[in-house]
């Protein structure tokens, strides 16, 4: 008998955990970049409604180029997730509590922040399971 190879119920890639480790791993590095990308082009959305006035107002560079370095920031952030994940999946989380800490600032976006107050938590529970899974 073969020790070295380990049936498939043992195998940790069959196990719910290491499962959700992997969706939340390509969910955290698929999104961050299309969202980042998206900053250059808008076809997804108009990015720069989601830059509060006081924001505009206090920044010594315009809101759009403002929003082309977000858009920088998160492509890289999704690339980290990719390469290192329990590192990453917390530098995603924190760039998420910016982005909530953004959208509380701006009238009629609280659904938005409410959205994206779940995923900080994905983040964090990709964190935690890059703990584990991450090596493999």
């Amino acid at each position: 008998m073969n020790t070295d190879t380990q049936s498939p119920s043992t195998d940790a890639s069959c196990t719910p955990a290491y499962q959700a480790f992997r969706i939340l791993q390509f969910g955290f590095v698929a999104a961050p970049i299309l969202a980042g990308a998206d900053k250059f082009t808008h076809l997804l959305v108009n990015w720069d409604q989601y830059l509060p006035g006081i924001v505009q107002r206090l920044s010594p560079i315009s809101g759009h180029t403002l929003m082309m370095i977000v858009g920088v920031i998160e492509i890289i952030a999704g690339i980290g997730v990719a390469l290192r994940p329990r590192i990453f999946s917390h530098v995603v989380a924190a760039w998420l509590v910016v982005i909530i800490l953004n959208l509380l600032m701006i009238p009629g976006y609280f659904d938005v922040a409410l959205r994206d107050f779940g995923l900080f938590l994905a983040a964090l529970a990709l964190g935690r399971l890059s703990q584990q899974f991450a090596n493999r």
